[in-house]
């Protein structure tokens, strides 16, 4: 398995999960926004190691006048959602701009959601590469920030129905993984921070608390899982659980769940199976009836963006779970 690793920089690496304070998630938030003029002195030293571009037209002075002094902070689809409300629980959420579902260039904003984006400080979206639907609206804003341009994340290659790793590609579904989706609420402190600086303490606490639970998800999903299993999936979307749950995908029906398996593939999967059961991760519903040309198999259906789901923690334990029994883990 392929892991594609970019290093945390410094605008970060004051936001340790467990060692946080409300003046280092200021002080990020500001160093963040000043990447592009180092304005000023304290954290100078961050700023000039800042390279990503995302926060190239984030400086206050970049910013238009009609929107330096707003709260308001959006973001762009569900499982980003679900991690901006365990930063800002006990203060105003962010506004979400797609429906849950629609996510992975699928979507698109209304009148109503392209007002949000007009009206606030930050918008906050994963970027290009999952959401190429939403490159028009957002791609040119001066208050939007592509995360996908930060160097803060564990980063995985698409895979082809084999299971190898398709060169120079990026696998988008980066919250999966329990250390980004702790490096996502740390970036989004330090965003809240600077939009709200009054509830700074809070969103530090909040960080804090779910890097704790997210450990602890991990911990209890890892208490059954002492050797890698192989599963198949009907489309290569959970790439980003599978170290932490020690999984191996040895082969998928589809490379987008919109298109239809080929027969060829079945045929694949069928004489390169690691084991006489296998577990099919699916989709949807529909997906089911491509079962009895695998059997033995058993299944488990799964969204990769939570959208059945209240909070990122509850979803995430979830997969986990049925993942695991679907595999045999019990």
């Amino acid at each position: 398995m392929t892991t594609i690793r970019r290093g945390l920089p410094m605008v970060l690496l004051t936001l340790a999960p467990l060692a946080m304070s409300a003046p280092n998630i200021a002080n990020t938030a500001h160093a963040a926004e000043s990447a592009t003029t180092a304005s000023s002195s304290d954290n100078s030293h961050l700023a000039k190691k800042i390279t990503p571009k995302s926060w190239r037209n984030i400086s206050v002075d970049a910013l238009p006048e009609n929107i330096r002094n707003r709260t308001k902070v959006a973001v762009s689809n569900y499982p980003l959602y679900l991690l901006s409300q365990a930063v800002t629980k006990g203060a105003p959420d962010a506004t979400l701009l797609l429906d849950p579902g629609d996510v992975g260039h699928h979507g698109s904003l209304s009148p109503g959601d392209m007002k949000n984006v007009r009206d606030s400080r930050y918008v906050v979206w994963f970027g290009n590469e999952l959401e190429s639907n939403l490159v028009k609206s957002l791609g040119g804003s001066a208050n939007s920030i592509s995360l996908f341009e930060l160097n803060v994340f564990n980063r995985q290659p698409l895979r082809d129905v084999k299971g190898e790793p398709i060169k120079d590609t990026l696998d988008p579904h980066i919250w999966l993984d329990p250390d980004n989706a702790k490096a996502i609420t740390r970036a989004l402190g330090a965003i809240f921070s600077r939009a709200n600086p009054q509830y700074k303490a809070l969103y530090a606490d909040n960080v804090r608390q779910f890097a704790q639970q997210m450990d602890e998800a991990v911990r209890q999903s890892q208490l059954k899982a002492s050797t890698e299993q192989p599963y198949w999936a009907y489309h290569d979307a959970f790439h980003y659980i599978e170290p932490t749950l020690r999984l191996n995908m040895v082969g998928a029906l589809t490379t987008d769940h919109h298109l239809p398996p080929k027969a060829s593939q079945f045929h694949w999967l069928r004489q390169n199976r690691p084991k006489p059961k296998m577990c099919m991760v699916l989709q949807t519903d529909s997906n089911q009836g491509v079962l009895s040309k695998l059997k033995p198999v058993t299944s488990t259906i799964q969204q990769e963006d939570m959208s059945g789901s209240d909070d990122f923690l509850s979803g995430w334990r979830s997969l986990a779970q049925d993942i695991n029994q679907c595999i045999g883990r019990g």
